[in-house]
């Protein structure tokens, strides 16, 4: 019977299982955000694929799904390939993280280097879901949570509210909410307990004076957004470093352990 031998080339245990511990905490989240994109889809009532497609505008729910499909897909990756000291696996695991941080820069060197295209196509994208502002639950919570952080009213002035059907200001709009904005443009009132659904409504109709408003934001999101960068460049930079270094110490780990296994392997004799 053969018996393998190795000339002292080991695998490093506490790399193997640093690696594998972080894997499974990716995989188990990556398993959550998959859990909650059919619990929102299910909420809102659509089981099958027809009627997820038959969504008009950006669906958020999507966003979630893809996140969570490369992160399960690579906390499995990595998991495994850890824990059997699979070398094509490990492999698969640094090349994905590696082009993951490198489109990260790039895309955030492009988006520094061409501000204002950046801007004129943020500015069209929350102008473009504007629209679908009443037909998807979790677009018009994302939209109403974005103004009330960032204390802003639609993506370049509170008219942009114009372009969804129940907001504008046209004669054929029979709505309630005419010529209004939604509650989440509104000033807070700390008097009010309760929050002020209508506190909206007619702002912009033309005996009122939107620019002056002490009711609602005037700002746009974008500029918003714009203004809010310098207050927080810290905390972006901090965010942006922590996330860096937990991808090159991924990849670390998994091109030691490779080196490891390779070692291992070339020191095998019968």
């Amino acid at each position: 019977m053969p018996h393998y031998k190795y000339q002292g080339a080991q695998v490093n245990c506490l790399f193997k299982y640093i690696l594998f511990s972080l894997n499974i905490i990716f995989w188990i989240a990556g398993g959550g955000l998959l859990a909650i994109t059919f619990w929102a889809w299910n909420e809102k009532g659509m089981l099958n694929i027809q009627s997820i497609t038959q969504i008009q505008g950006f669906d958020p729910v999507w966003l979630v799904l893809v996140v969570g499909l490369l992160t399960f897909y690579l906390g499995l990756t990595g998991c495994i390939g850890a824990l059997r000291e699979n070398i094509c696996l490990l492999k698969f695991f640094s090349i994905i993280i590696g082009t993951i941080f490198t489109l990260e820069l790039a895309a955030g060197i492009l988006a520094f280097v061409f501000q204002d295209w950046v801007k004129q196509k943020a500015q069209s994208f929350i102008q473009d879901h504007i629209t679908f502002y009443r037909d998807d639950i979790d677009l018009q919570n994302i939209i109403d949570a974005v103004q009330k952080y960032m204390q802003c009213c639609g993506a370049a002035s509170p008219n942009d509210w114009n372009n969804n059907v129940y907001f504008n200001c046209s004669q054929e709009n029979s709505s309630r909410e005419k010529c209004g904005v939604p509650f989440s443009c509104c000033l807070p009132d700390p008097a009010q307990n309760v929050v002020n659904t209508q506190c909206g409504y007619d702002i912009r109709s033309k005996n009122k004076e939107v620019k002056d408003s002490l009711v609602i934001y005037t700002k746009g999101c974008v500029q918003a957004f714009e203004d809010w960068i310098p207050r927080n460049i810290y905390l972006l930079a901090g965010a942006f470093l922590v996330i860096a270094f937990l991808q090159m110490f991924s990849i670390y780990l998994a091109r030691s352990l490779i080196s490891d296994i390779e070692a291992l392997k070339a020191g095998w004799r019968y």
